[in-house]
């Protein structure tokens, strides 16, 4: 079971990065919908697979603000890109996770 749900948060986080490019609203709901079916296990388990795959999602995207402004403007980026990261993980959290949470709920739901 844990490694079906690994791999459906992982898959779920790459569909979601993936569709979130070009079509920002939907791929994280996507996303959250495809880790809620690999997973299985009903509404719970399928919401906490989608969340932690916008989780993911949030995280990466603040370790690479961190690094780009690290690489490109040195201290004072890397002071930059934390404090960006922070704004940006919050906002993310909550938009990537949220949507990511409900696309795994309905999986969950239609997938018993």
């Amino acid at each position: 079971m844990a490694d079906n749900f690994w791999t459906g948060v992982i898959v779920g986080w790459l569909v979601g990065l993936i569709l979130g490019f070009l079509l920002p609203v939907l791929g994280p709901l996507i996303g959250g919908f495809v880790a809620g079916w690999m997973v299985r296990g009903g509404i719970g388990n399928g919401a906490k697979a989608g969340l932690l795959a916008g989780i993911l999602g949030a995280i990466v995207i603040a370790i690479l603000l961190i690094l780009g402004g690290t690489v490109f403007l040195g201290a004072f980026g890397f002071i930059a890109g934390v404090g960006t990261s922070l704004i940006i993980i919050v906002s993310a959290f909550v938009y990537q996770g949220v949507l990511s949470l409900i696309g795994g709920a309905i999986a969950g739901a239609i997938r018993r």
